[in-house]
């Protein structure tokens, strides 16, 4: 009778151990599957809420379309590190031990990526001080072309080509940024070699009539300099200034003009000629 109920006690212990291990099991799995949809779940609204900054913001006519990007990002990243913790937090993990292996983890992400941290750092500091902004015409480390976008680790620019380029923020900032869209008016000089025989009263007329345009500004004035008295010409300058707008449409249009001005005034554009003098006797024909 003894070992019959002793049997029963071991019976009805396994019988519990069994209910607490598959209560154990059953809410593990409810904690990862919980872990797994909180996680699908916030990348998802992070993403979304990602998109419907940027595109709220595209909309609004005093958004600064060079911050668009750059706050779209921080909010998908932030949303990325939020969903983690709570993630983290679903399979059991203390807060305590997330901020511990958050940083550790931070530390040996350091080390490991100097290099986007410093892309990061540099498209930081692109922000703060604005060298340039979106739609700007930028010239740096030997790449020229309009900003399409600034982002956390790289500028977009494309070229006058068509061409797409992605810059790493720190090759920018490290090199001598030219921004010719900075000011709204830009300075011409259209430089012309003229003869040793021309009127320079003539040639100045003739240059200062293709000022008479109206894209050309009143104020500063254009002017006629004599520039250089090279080995075969003189060379003459016209400087105008225009809108930044105006600017390449009336370079072209002014030099696609020059020369049948020139021709029109009979104002001669020398060539270099080299002068050969045999010595003895001639060359036979050949």
């Amino acid at each position: 009778m003894d070992t019959f109920s002793a049997f029963e006690t071991s019976l009805g212990e396994m019988s519990l151990l069994s209910q607490e291990l598959f209560a154990i099991a059953l809410n593990s799995s409810v904690n990862v599957l919980a872990g797994i949809g909180t996680i699908i779940i916030g990348f998802w609204l992070s993403g979304k809420a990602s998109g419907m900054v940027r595109k709220r913001m595209s909309t609004l006519p005093r958004a600064d379309k060079t911050l668009i990007p750059i706050l779209a990002s921080i909010i998908r990243y932030a949303g990325f590190i939020l969903t983690l913790v709570v993630a983290l937090g679903q399979f059991g993990v203390q807060t305590t031990s997330i901020i511990a292996v958050l940083g550790a983890a931070g530390l040996a992400i350091g080390l490991a990526l100097q290099g986007t941290l410093s892309n990061v750092a540099s498209g930081i500091m692109l922000l703060l001080l604005r060298p340039f902004s979106v739609g700007d015409w930028v010239e740096s480390n030997g790449i020229s072309g309009t900003v399409r976008e600034i982002g956390l680790f790289s500028t977009q620019i494309d070229t006058f080509e068509n061409v797409f380029i992605s810059v790493p923020n720190s090759s920018i900032w490290s090199s001598t940024i030219v921004n010719n869209s900075r000011h709204t008016v830009r300075r011409m000089d259209l430089d012309i070699g003229i003869g040793y025989d021309s009127d320079l009263d003539v040639v100045e007329k003739a240059l200062l009539s293709l000022s008479e345009d109206d894209r050309v500004l009143a104020d500063p004035e254009p002017v006629f300099l004599v520039v250089d008295y090279a080995d075969s010409a003189i060379v003459v300058r016209l400087r105008l200034y225009a809108q930044y707008d105006d600017f390449f449409a009336l370079s072209w249009d002014l030099k696609r003009r020059l020369k049948p001005l020139l021709d029109a005034h009979d104002i001669e554009i020398p060539f270099p000629q080299r002068v050969v003098h045999h010595l003895g006797s001639a060359p036979e024909d050949l």
